[in-house]
């Protein structure tokens, strides 16, 4: 289905790919491809290699949004200068935690009005679908801070990032980074009927996150293949290339793209694209649309992919693996994780389906979903199938051509057009339950149930054709390719009143006297301290494996509190450590006990109670000669992997909210991850060498602010004895590159801090 070529190529005329190692032949290519000149044309450097973006619009929902307003209050903004979306998909939980959600809707409303933003009001469009059917078009760039920002398909380069780099586009700053690898996604051949874009997605990601192929690359995709689909096949595709860990994607685009867009009342948006003859990559992705079958990703991880035709063939071994896997997670608490119930006569059964948002509830998706449904009546004994609409356009077509009543009457139920499911806020499966879903990830507790208190599910990523399918078999897991379908070729009309009518475009028409509605639950940013000369870290959690966003910050209902700093840092790493935030706020009010008592000059640290800290904090003043105000004191996390998944930046302010100054690990799993720990004033230490440090232990950095300053690596972490404070161990880091801008903000303690100075 996916073969990978790892070595440079260059496209010919004929469309086939050579390889090469000529640098003459790299260098002129490297300008020939369709990445190369959307980011030419955004780009704010005089050099290319080294670059510095400014986007055509920025979109948020309303999980972020509040905190990205607050950051860019606080750092003095005037006025939105782009097209900036405030969505409000995500906050669908409106009685958790009394007002809040709802407040902070208001206050994005209030935003929208005062600085000139668009305002998406609830139930109307999740955000993806909204920027695809009225931002996106060729040759433009768009920044989300939510990691499914993709609009490849429409020849528009999207990027998911943390808060942090929308607030510094709203601030009229650059998104800075180095010019990234580019991969060639050469499709050939036509999907089978009953084949859908999640199944060639689920096929990619397979194929390429484990092994980091795609890793902060932006794919191309190009080939005859590409002509072969839809325009909603192909975004149902490209959103999930988030998924293989890819920077971002750009399509070939046709004349299928610019029926899309003239059919949204946007066919000036079209802009012809396709790579020069000669275009060079830094690799080449192929995959046989004809030869891919339909996939299913068992937990924990959309990469964790296969034929359905395979995991039926090995589903002994298979259950048992995904069953240990999901122990691990849950630990002691309440009885074993367990689905071996599922399996009866050789044959696997689930418990609830559900097909949403920005992957799955497109209109062609919910179409062959009822084509597979004709006829059939699900009984009300078990199994459910939940449908949400992308956007209230699809939504009002699927009702005006008769699909949303076919559905009814066969027992599916549509919901409203929100992230839901796929954000783990409703339909939560219960107690080692089975639930298959198109969406765009089935992360632990990710579905919403509560591993830490007994509680754990099983979410499969499939496509929305093979959901649909086990549902008409009772629940039985089935192939859509295994039944014999006949499928409509329905067009989709797109009503551009529902918008026209119900979206607050406010760009450009800012009222800077507009009095913002801070709701109980919103607060300010806590008052953040720069870096000192040196920098002594205590571990407050350290683990093997990867640490992926949604245990920095789990979704479900914690989002609610995303709007108070303080309180969603309660939830930090809740699922996985819950003692992590304890340790975390013991050592944050060492740090605050002791600069609430020293003066400026004082050479003899202050007695904070605690004997350990006190005493060592006194023995590396005489070590380093130095007073006890030019050392910065905060928590560490170690760990091998760390921020795999969402682009929220909660996962990084939390930690610094509770006092964390610093990440130490192999690996980080995106640049967003990264970016958003820059941006919060925590150091991206990584190392190569094998990371044994356990809680407790205290580390110091001598000089960081020099370190930092002149990007010095690599970076000499000293491991300490507690008591003696003498150097036990050494371990050489590297901050890896960081721009000029990023180096003041990290000296500075945050981002705030930098733009506010």
């Amino acid at each position: 289905m996916v073969t990978l070529i790892n070595q440079g190529v260059v496209l010919s005329a004929d469309g086939s790919f050579a390889a090469t190692e000529d640098a003459a032949l790299q260098a002129e290519g490297k300008t020939k491809t369709m990445a190369y000149q959307v980011l030419k044309s955004h780009n704010h450097s005089d050099n290319m290699d080294r670059l510095q973006l400014k986007f055509d619009a920025l979109v948020s929902p309303d999980n972020n949004y509040v905190n990205i307003l607050q950051t860019a209050r606080a750092s003095g903004i005037k006025k939105f200068p782009v097209p900036y979306v405030l969505s409000n998909c995500h906050h669908t939980l409106c009685a958790v935690g009394g007002t809040i959600n709802e407040d902070d809707h208001v206050f994005g409303l209030g935003n929208a009005k005062k600085y000139g933003g668009i305002f998406v009001p609830p139930y109307r469009a999740v955000l993806h679908q909204y920027m695809r059917e009225m931002m996106a078009g060729g040759g433009r760039m768009i920044l989300g801070s939510d990691s499914h920002s993709r609009y490849g398909a429409l020849g528009t380069m999207g990027i998911g990032e943390g808060g942090g780099e929308v607030a510094k586009q709203l601030l009229g700053r650059t998104y800075d980074i180095a010019y990234p690898p580019v991969l060639a996604v050469k499709l050939t051949g036509t999907p089978r009927p009953g084949v859908g874009p999640q199944d060639v997605a689920l096929a990619l990601i397979a194929a390429t996150f484990q092994n980091n192929f795609n890793k902060n690359k932006v794919l191309e995709f190009v080939g005859d293949g590409v002509l072969n689909l839809s325009m909603e096949y192909r975004m149902g595709i490209d959103v999930m290339t988030t998924e293989s860990a890819a920077l971002s994607s750009i399509w070939c685009t046709d004349e299928k793209t610019e029926e899309f867009l003239t059919g949204h009342g946007r066919g000036d948006a079209y802009r012809k694209m396709q790579p020069e003859t000669g275009a060079y990559y830094d690799g080449l992705i192929e995959i046989d649309l004809s030869s891919v079958e339909c996939m299913i990703a068992l937990p924990f991880h959309p990469s964790n992919a296969m034929p359905i035709r395979e995991f039926k063939e090995r589903m002994p071994e298979v259950i048992r693996e995904v069953e240990e896997a999901g122990n691990k997670i849950k630990g002691n608490h309440g009885e074993p994780f367990s689905i071996q119930s599922h399996m009866r006569n050789g044959e696997f059964y689930v418990d609830q389906a559900l097909v949403s948002g920005c992957s799955g509830g497109l209109f062609e998706n919910i179409v062959a979903m009822a084509d597979i449904l004709k006829g059939y009546g699900i009984p009300g004994s078990g199994l459910n199938l939940g449908i949400n609409p992308a956007s209230l356009p699809v939504m009002a077509d699927l009702m005006k051509q008769g699909i949303a009543g076919e559905l009814a009457v066969s027992g599916a139920t549509l919901r409203p057009c929100i992230c839901g499911p796929c954000f783990g806020v409703t339909d939560v499966p219960a107690n080692n339950q089975v639930s298959i879903r198109h969406m765009t990830r089935n992360y632990p507790n990710r579905e919403g149930s509560k591993p830490g208190q007994g509680q754990m599910a099983c979410a499969c990523l499939m496509d929305a054709r093979s959901i649909a399918a086990t549902v008409r078999n009772g629940g039985k897991l089935t192939a859509a390719t295994d039944l014999d379908v006949e499928y409509r070729t329905l067009k989709h009309h797109f009503d551009a009143k529902i918008y026209e009518n119900q979206i607050f475009n406010n760009f450009e028409k800012g009222d800077d006297t507009v009095e913002l509605t801070m709701g109980p639950n919103i607060a300010d940013w806590p008052k953040m301290q720069p870096l000192t000369k040196h920098l002594l870290l205590k571990t407050a959690g350290s683990y093997h494996g990867s640490v992926t966003t949604d245990e920095l910050v789990p979704s479900g209902e914690a989002s609610s509190f995303r709007s108070n700093p303080e309180k969603i840092s309660e939830y930090t790493m809740i699922s996985r450590d819950p003692e992590y935030v304890g340790r975390a706020k013991a050592i944050r009010s060492l740090e605050t006990k002791r600069r609430e008592q020293f003066s400026s000059g004082q050479a003899r640290p202050v007695q904070t109670g605690d004997v350990e800290f006190d005493a060592l904090l006194e023995k590396l003043t005489k070590t380093l000669g130095c007073p006890a105000s030019d050392i910065t004191f905060g928590s560490l996390m170690v760990s091998d992997k760390i921020g795999d998944g969402s682009s929220r930046e909660q996962a990084a302010s939390c930690q610094k909210v509770l006092g964390g100054f610093a990440n130490l690990a192999n690996e980080y799993a995106t640049k967003r991850y990264r970016s958003n720990l820059i941006n919060w004033g925590l150091l991206p230490l990584r190392t190569e060498e094998k990371l044994e440090i356990p809680v407790g232990s205290y580390l110091l950095i001598r000089e960081v602010e020099q370190v930092i300053s002149e990007c010095k690596n690599p970076v000499k972490v000293q491991l300490l004895d507690a008591v003696t404070g003498d150097v036990k161990k050494e371990i050489f880091c590297t901050l890896d590159t960081l721009t000029e801008n990023e180096r003041k903000i990290l000296l500075s303690g945050c981002l705030i801090n930098y733009y506010r100075s």
